[in-house]
């Protein structure tokens, strides 16, 4: 399976973007031996529209457009479902033995994401109760996805 981020808002150079590059150099080496495969990040740069629902719907468009028939569509939303790191690995590893191909995890800009992607997401996540800023949510995404591999490998990075 395929695992693409969609992130509104590029992150620059420096230790957030090093970091975040690390995890997913590690899973990118790693997931192929179990079925999962590093695709790539698409980046948009944040609506420049006057109000926040029209800069939503603009990026979710640009979301769509880069989203593969079929694919599976997880949403980072503070509203969402929070998942411990086990459980996060469960979904990733059923969505991969259902036949899913492709799985895009989108992390919107700084209104939020548009409703109508909520009818399309496979699931709505959060990464907790806190609001984090988008370069701390790369970092977070990009580990548990390594930490994602580990876990369905059977590897001891992930320890209880």
């Amino acid at each position: 399976m395929r695992i693409s981020i969609f992130a509104v808002g590029r992150l620059k150079s420096g230790p957030e973007k090093d970091l975040a590059s690390r995890y997913l150099d590690r899973f990118a080496k790693t997931g192929p031996a179990i079925g999962l495969e590093f695709s790539r990040i698409i980046e948009v740069a944040e609506s420049r529209a006057s109000n926040a629902e029209t800069r939503k719907r603009e990026e979710a468009a640009m979301l769509e457009k880069n989203l593969a028939d079929g694919a599976a569509l997880i949403l980072l939303d503070e509203r969402g479902r929070a998942l411990d790191s086990p459980g996060f690995a469960e979904l990733f590893g059923n969505l991969r033995d259902g036949g899913k191909r492709d799985l895009v995890i989108a992390i919107g800009g700084a209104d939020g994401l548009d409703p109508q992607l909520y009818d399309k997401a496979t699931a709505t996540l959060c990464l907790g109760k806190l609001t984090w800023p988008h370069q701390l949510v790369r970092i977070l995404i990009a580990e548990q996805l390594y930490r994602t591999v580990t876990i369905l490998s059977g590897h001891p990075y992930h320890r209880v």
